[in-house]
């Protein structure tokens, strides 16, 4: 018969001096463990509440009045056996949620705007103490769910209580070309169907009473707190109280041309003799299968500036997502007739959407990222770039009337903010969308900060032949 003593709880009768005389010196140490881990972490968090957890480890531990472990000593094997597994998933689910909301989270890059830097297919550890953690906003949800459960296709968090935003400790702040996971801004209001583009671009596209009435094809309007907005990852490119533009590609902050990261890549039109490109020209050029397009448009060919004749002799031209090496490696093989870069207005219209600046993605602002604690001075010209800033990430109600800016119900031409933003910005800058096109990003938004690749999986290939791309495996993920 099996051994349980171990698991027999003290007399019911028994007094407290006696419980505690019987406990052993490991059980003491082990509540010990449990009470400084319990102190740090309510030091941590900010929150004496959590030390109540201490009276229950006292019980659990020492004291055991009540009959934590009572399933042990059942003589109903099955239910021993149920209760055994009921245990361990519950220990789990609880170990998973601290984990995944305090320290790490594990996250897979599904498109490719930071390509080569990160590539399709990577898995990423991210760190949430690199920036500090952040308390959740919806506390009770389920673990490892951003935002719905699978299968059941429901929630996968209670919409309330809900917390405001509380930023813990970390071991850093986010720096300029940090490589940042955050919650996507734009993504406050989904519609459930459509949800590329994001839920404003449809209503500029399509007018939000289209959007409403059209359930079939749009499906239900849905709003999510900041945690449970999808998670994006691009590069920071800009910081508070910086004033940001882009010339011809170029990035520029408070006037100073930055250096570009070394992966980064633009888009470009090659027209090659007659030769085609093959696998081995792809492979070397690192250009995946869902990048390669093959063009076969007059109209396009003659607006890039491709000779008429050659376009009418039906030459290949690709449209190709290039690094500056993979560019100089392309224009040195020897059947490429022409390369011509990518237009910025190919990119569409531009954040705040209908501003008539004439911005795009290749020549945007100059704009100033907004700062915590500064003041800025509103006008007709500049209150669409900050209108959402003010309204939908700080929570405060603004109207326009007479051509003039009232908020909260009273008339101002100023606005102090309340919180940092950042520009951020793909590596595939003619690929991504990313700041250019739905603007800042809150730092309660911010995640978390990529620290290493675990796995990369490149969907392109076979199993023998490089599918697992052992060269990133537990590769670090830097500034570049």
């Amino acid at each position: 018969m099996e051994n349980q003593s171990q698991h027999t709880a003290p007399n019911k009768g028994g007094s407290l001096k006696s419980r505690l005389g019987a406990v052993t010196r490991s059980r003491w140490i082990r509540f010990a463990a449990a009470a400084l881990v319990t102190i740090g972490f309510a030091w941590w968090i900010g929150n004496g509440w959590i030390l109540l957890l201490i009276v229950l480890f006292t019980d659990i531990y020492l004291t055991r009045f009540i009959r934590w472990g009572f399933w042990r000593t059942s003589e109903n094997r099955a239910f021993r056996k149920t209760m055994e597994w009921v245990d361990a998933i519950l220990y789990a689910l609880v170990a998973v949620y601290i984990i995944n909301t305090f320290f790490f989270q594990n996250y897979k890059i599904p498109s490719s705007s930071l390509e080569k830097s990160l590539l399709v297919g990577d898995y990423l550890f991210v760190s949430k103490l690199s920036f500090g953690p952040r308390m959740p906003n919806t506390p009770l949800s389920f673990p490892l769910a951003q935002h719905t459960l699978p299968v059941v296709n429901t929630k996968s968090y209670i919409e309330k209580p809900q917390w405001p935003y509380h930023r813990l400790r970390g071991t850093g702040t986010v720096q300029l070309n940090d490589i940042v996971v955050f919650n996507f801004p734009a993504g406050d209001t989904v519609a459930l169907k459509v949800q590329n583009p994001d839920y404003y671009t449809l209503c500029y596209r399509e007018g939000r009473e289209t959007i409403l009435r059209n359930k079939d094809i749009f499906g239900d309007i849905v709003f999510r707190p900041v945690d449970r907005r999808e998670n994006y990852v691009k590069r920071c490119v800009g910081m508070p109280g910086d004033t940001f533009r882009i010339i011809d590609n170029q990035i520029y902050l408070n006037g100073v041309k930055q250096k570009n990261p070394e992966n980064m890549q633009l888009n470009y039109y090659v027209m090659t003799n007659g030769t085609r490109l093959g696998e081995l020209n792809f492979r070397e050029l690192d250009v995946s299968a869902d990048d390669r397009e093959y063009v076969n448009n007059p109209d396009l060919l003659l607006f890039l500036g491709f000779d008429p004749d050659q376009i009418r002799t039906g030459l290949p031209v690709y449209r190709l997502p290039l690094t500056q090496k993979a560019l100089e490696k392309i224009k040195s093989y020897p059947f490429v007739v022409k390369v011509v870069g990518e237009p910025g207005e190919f990119g569409g219209e531009t954040y705040p959407l209908g501003y008539s600046h004439g911005w795009n993605r290749a020549n945007y602002g100059p704009v100033w990222i907004p700062r915590r604690g500064a003041t800025l001075k509103l006008t007709p010209d500049n209150l669409p770039v900050y209108e959402r800033v003010i309204r939908n990430y700080e929570g405060n109600r603004l109207e326009v009337k007479n051509n003039k800016i009232y908020i909260n119900g009273t008339e101002t031409d100023e606005y102090t903010f309340k919180m940092d933003y950042y520009m951020m910005l793909g590596d595939n800058r003619d690929n991504s969308a990313d700041s250019r096109f739905w603007g800042f990003v809150p730092e309660d938004h911010i995640v978390g900060k990529p620290l290493v690749v675990w796995l990369s999986i490149d969907k392109d290939r076979a199993w023998f032949d490089g599918r697992i791309r052992f060269n990133r495996l537990f590769k670090s993920v830097g500034r570049d």
